[in-house]
């Protein structure tokens, strides 16, 4: 054999080998997972006892009257070799309101030790959960003996969330991480489309207008096979958790009975898939996006299977190991108001036609009459995460999609960014949102605050904490 006929076949032998091994380079992935992390898991039933009022509608006139499903928290604690820890709660809520927030957070200092850069308390956005302490009272007619009720409901929310988090902080055992994204193609944004015109629009095939954000974040905890120091302990064992978020209000119902709504449907049908393994919903960037058509209970049950379908799908797929590190950041971000409310706004306001709007000025009045300022900003709660190279960034309020579409852009195509987070107050409108103005462009008087609309820096506002913590987890 000659040198050069030698020379092409050794290429030619080294692109088949090469090609192969781009081809198994998913497999390869699949089963070289990182030991070295420790997770803890634990739930607990939320389902009020009582018949509280139902949140999410100003238009509820009265209290739940039975369920169709439980409501949950749920708990996933994580360890990395160093001790470091980052404690992830998802619940069938609306929102966690920031009393509840502040109390919770206190309790987690002294009892564990946790910062607030290391737990997160995400909601699915339910409006089928209950109303819950100072949180959207203006809406609804609600007596003493209402409120009453409430009050002691959110106690108990509290203490059961912590002693979840206590639970699955105790429960901690290898296991590995692995990281992907799916997809599901239900949201559609509520803003660029009429409600009545999408299933029309749909059925002929017309591209619905507006941005949207159809991934599907997804993190696998995956129980460790063999010895921690042993070849198998690398390798994807049984599924304990999944994960995953979606951007999309949770408002297909709009009835009287407690409900995850199609959030609630997907955790139940993945959790019948894997009966032993506990799934976790998490409000992406959905204030904007809405399930359309909605209101009959068997939508919000085909939205379920779509996104359990998304998620089973992604966990077939090449995952990507998560290296047991744990990095966190956390940062309160003042959002400016526009304006605080005048007397003369507030007298207008209460005598409105509008029984919410007349709340709130009755509201603020009797603030005003016993010497209280208003406040001029509101503080955000914003967090990131690094878990390994996993980038997460959360933040609270009801968050629009452009945000998680412009720190894709920002910080790779695999960011995950979820709104509804450690304080559910008001929309957060992005810059464009702001400028169109409309429903999700404003503060709110819906949630109690005392203004109507934000400053126009809003956007500029987060986006320069997000990269200032961003900075912080990449040390």
């Amino acid at each position: 054999m000659n040198l050069r006929r030698a020379c092409v076949l050794i290429a030619a032998t080294v692109m088949v080998v090469g090609s192969w091994g781009l081809a198994a380079d998913a497999k390869v992935d699949q089963a070289s997972g990182h030991s070295g992390w420790k997770a803890g898991l634990s739930r607990v039933v939320i389902t009020p006892e009582k018949p509280l009022w139902m949140a999410g509608y100003a238009s509820r006139n009265q209290p739940a009257e039975g369920k169709l499903q439980d409501l949950w928290v749920k708990v996933l604690a994580l360890q990395d070799p160093q001790g470091r820890r980052a404690v992830l709660v998802t619940a069938d809520l609306l929102g966690f309101p920031k009393t509840i927030y502040e109390n919770i957070a206190a309790q987690l200092k002294s009892r564990h030790e946790l910062g607030r850069d290391q737990f997160l308390l995400t909601a699915s956005h339910t409006h089928c959960g209950p109303v819950l302490r100072e949180s959207l009272f203006d809406c609804y007619a609600l007596s003493e003996e209402r409120i009453a009720d409430i009050e002691a409901y959110s106690r108990e929310l509290e203490r059961k969330t912590v002693t979840a988090i206590g639970e699955a902080l105790a429960r901690l055992r290898p296991v590995t991480l692995w990281a992907v994204e799916g997809k599901c193609t239900f949201a559609v944004n509520r803003r660029n489309n009429k409600e009545a015109e999408v299933p029309q629009l749909q059925e002929a095939g017309t591209p619905l207008e507006g941005p949207v954000d159809h991934s599907v974040p997804v993190l696998a905890v995956r129980e460790v096979e063999g010895p921690a120091d042993s070849a198998e302990a690398t390798r994807p064992g049984k599924l304990l958790a999944v994960v995953f978020g979606y951007s999309c209000h949770n408002t297909t119902l709009n009835f009287y009975q407690w409900c995850g709504d199609y959030a609630g449907f997907a955790q139940a049908e993945l959790e019948k898939r894997w009966p032993q393994t506990q799934a976790m919903f998490w409000e992406a960037c959905g204030a904007d996006q809405n399930p359309l058509p909605r209101r009959k209970v068997e939508l919000a049950e085909r939205y379920g299977r779509m996104l359990a379908e998304g998620v089973a799908a992604a966990l077939e797929k090449p995952m990507r190991p998560v290296a047991p590190r744990v990095r966190t950041a956390f940062e309160f971000v003042p959002l400016a108001y526009e304006s605080t409310p005048t007397e003369a706004r507030l007298k207008e306001a209460a005598e409105s036609q509008q029984m919410l709007l007349r709340r709130w000025g009755q509201r603020m009045l009797r603030q005003l009459e016993q010497g209280q300022e208003f406040p001029k900003s509101y503080p955000c709660p914003v967090t990131v995460w690094r878990l390994g190279d996993q980038l997460l960034i959360a933040m609270g309020g009801e968050v629009v999609v452009d945000y998680a579409l412009n720190f894709k852009r920002r910080f790779g195509p695999t960011t995950w960014v979820a709104g509804y987070s450690n304080d559910v107050f008001a929309y957060i409108p992005s810059k464009r949102v702001w400028e169109e103005g409309g429903y999700e462009s404003g503060s709110f008087t819906v949630y109690g605050l005392p203004a109507e609309r934000w400053a126009g820096d809003i956007e500029e506002r987060l986006t320069a904490a997000v990269e200032r913590l961003v900075k912080d987890t990449s040390r």
